[in-house]
């Protein structure tokens, strides 16, 4: 799975140096699918995630926050 996803990497980088940039954001989302097959990231936590970054709130303490994956954590 590894390879498939440096393949899909290099398919995106070369479909960006074209000016194909609709083509590379659908490609962005295939390669992030399988990130999170790889890492065994569930949608709730992506979404968790994606909500912590577009909240605009300072990053509170561990112990009060969301508790996520060390992988998924936000370091600001």
């Amino acid at each position: 799975m590894l390879a498939l996803l440096a393949t899909l990497e290099e398919c995106q980088a070369f479909l960006t140096d074209r000016a194909n940039t609709e083509t590379a954001r659908l490609l962005s989302l295939a390669i992030l699918e399988l990130r999170m097959e790889l890492h065994k990231v569930t949608d709730s936590e992506l979404k968790a995630l994606c909500d912590m970054i577009a909240s605009d709130e300072p990053v509170q303490e561990q112990s009060t926050t969301r508790q996520l994956p060390p992988y998924l954590r936000l370091i600001k």
